[in-house]
């Protein structure tokens, strides 16, 4: 009997490292290739290309039902803007793709690329290609994002050495919250139609969710301040599952520490809502796209005072492995519980 394999059982990189073992780069120029948040190679001898691509699918990466179109496009550029950034580069071009079902109509695609439009004016991108098909069913959505950046300021997730702080940009949680207030309007909707969703007291969160930014002001607030991060990787699976790539891909640990997580007000306040921990929400929630980095110890005069900023821990021997120390002073080793591709 042929062997079967199911793809959850490796999840979402070890598949793609398994299915791309063999694959040997052909051309000097390909700097590196996959395992980052995007690719390097070579390109006008001056900066290097950046290249990433993502890939959203209805019905498992957005619900139309409580999503609007033009939300969408922006939020799929920002994304693919957001992995740009995580390797301290500046976006230049996309490509957009997508295959779509009959049950939209051309004013519904209109409506997602004004979405593109905006947000490819809010990050000073060009929109130069990509390709249409039909689908059986739903809307799939396919981007790709170019960006360039000076060798020397490249900043890729293996590069953090021992005893390195470790910051992050702004607040988390919040976009898994929005998410659970949709979900919950959504089934108040399905059970009783003649009731209208209630979203006030919510802006903040929904607008984590549905229309997030990429922080490209971060490269700028960086850069003035005279810091080169270590490693850098964006918030998309969560703290705890991102973190864990920088600490693996630079084979160390890492201890964070509960009281230094960044909380907005509003994911506090709706956490208690929903019963749910905030600090649990930051750690695994995902798709905030703030930029989770590494620093020298040597920058912390730098950096101590920015309200951009907060420093959450440091880098440690990878004997340790990654660690939450809590406000008790107890250590729990991190879980990767965020984001998965491929779920039974």
């Amino acid at each position: 009997m042929e062997q079967r394999t199911e793809l959850n059982a490796l999840g979402e990189f070890a598949l793609i490292k398994h299915l791309t073992q063999y694959f040997i780069p052909q051309h000097e120029s390909t700097i590196k290739g996959i395992g980052d948040d995007a690719a390097i190679v070579s390109s006008d001898g001056v900066h290097d290309q950046v290249v990433t691509t993502d890939l959203l699918i209805e019905g498992v990466h957005f619900d139309l039902m409580y999503t609007p179109l033009k939300h969408l496009g922006y939020k799929a550029v920002a994304v693919n803007v957001s992995d740009i950034c995580a390797m301290n580069a500046r976006p230049k071009y996309i490509t957009v793709s997508f295959a779509v079902s009959n049950r939209f109509s051309l004013e519904a695609m209109e409506e997602l690329y004004s979405g593109m439009q905006l947000a490819c004016e809010k990050y000073g991108v060009d929109l130069i290609g990509g390709d249409t098909s039909s689908a059986p069913s739903g809307l799939m959505i396919s981007i790709t994002a170019i960006g360039e950046v000076l060798p020397e300021k490249v900043v890729t997730r293996d590069g953090a050495k021992l005893n390195d702080l470790i910051v992050v940009s702004g607040d988390l949680g919040g976009a898994y919250l929005g998410l659970q207030v949709l979900e919950r309007e959504k089934e108040v909707y399905k059970s009783t139609p003649s009731i209208q969703p209630d979203l006030s007291g919510f802006d903040y969160l929904l607008q984590r969710q549905l229309k997030p930014e990429a922080r490209m002001d971060v490269l700028q607030f960086l850069s003035d301040l005279k810091i080169q991060p270590t490693a850098m990787i964006d918030v998309s699976d969560g703290l705890s599952s991102d973190l864990m790539h920088i600490a693996k891909q630079s084979m160390l640990g890492c201890d964070i520490y509960e009281n230094k997580i960044p909380l907005a007000p509003d994911t506090i306040r709706v956490a208690a809502d929903f019963g749910l921990d905030p600090l649990t929400c930051a750690l695994n929630g995902g798709e905030d796209y703030e930029l989770l980095f590494t620093i020298t110890q040597t920058d912390y005069e730098k950096i101590k005072g920015s309200p951009h900023f907060s420093i959450i821990g440091h880098m440690t021997e990878e004997s340790t492995g990654c660690r939450l120390i809590t406000k008790s002073n107890e250590a729990f080793n991190l879980q990767a519980q965020g984001w998965q591709a491929f779920k039974e």
